[in-house]
């Protein structure tokens, strides 16, 4: 009797897919240096704001701003690649202050200062909380905008916010991303003092303006 062939194929394992990673490159949205690209540090936890993000994010700055960037001074707590930084500085802003902790991405944001001639643009090596703190108790200026793009799960912005608070002009306001909507189903306690003005979501990231509520 003749042997049946085996006629099942064998099974060819998928190879697994690399976990998706950090774009290589983000992109300056507006301003002088629209389309300038800005290299991204394979650095843990450097999470660029998306341009998606950045978009929206500085049309609602543009139109609360009455598009006068000329006069704003921006503080940027966690630069990161300095796109959002950048970004102010491409559209004018008069003054923008970044820090990071990084000492890698501290050395790339100098040298992208350098390349834009970023004149406005100050670089700080340093830690976010301990720099607006130092900033604080100088009591020598004030921010018109400040943003914060912190680590997730790490409670960065109950530790900010009081401290930046102290930082701002009158009627200034506060970018913040977070790994959850601020305002949902209602705003955490240690948000009391400030007024979600803006708020979005993109992907994962939820991005939000805040300003601080006013004395009764």
């Amino acid at each position: 009797m003749a042997k049946q062939r085996n006629t099942t194929k064998p099974q060819v394992k998928e190879p697994a897919r690399a976990p998706k990673s950090a774009p290589r490159q983000v992109r300056i949205i507006g301003g002088e240096w629209k389309r300038t690209p800005l290299p991204v540090l394979d650095a843990e936890g450097l999470r660029p704001t998306p341009d998606r993000v950045r978009e929206t994010v500085f049309n609602w700055l543009n139109h609360l701003l009455h598009g006068n960037w000329a006069r704003v001074a921006c503080l940027d707590l966690f630069a990161g690649t300095g796109a959002l930084g950048f970004e102010a500085a491409s559209r004018g802003a008069r003054r923008v202050l970044m820090v990071e902790a990084h000492t890698p991405a501290v050395r790339q944001l100098l040298m992208i200062k350098e390349k834009l001639h970023a004149e406005a643009v100050d670089v700080m090596r340093g830690d976010a909380h301990a720099t607006a703190t130092a900033l604080q108790a100088k009591n020598a200026e004030r921010f018109d905008v400040i943003f914060l793009d912190p680590p997730y799960n790490q409670d960065w912005l109950i530790k900010m916010l009081p401290v930046c608070s102290q930082l701002l002009t009158e009627g200034g306001l506060i970018y913040a991303e977070s790994e959850m909507a601020l305002e949902q189903p209602e705003p955490p306690d240690w948000l009391a003092d400030w007024e979600i003005v803006r708020a979005d979501k993109a992907g994962m990231v939820y991005f939000h303006l805040l300003q601080r509520k006013r004395s009764a």
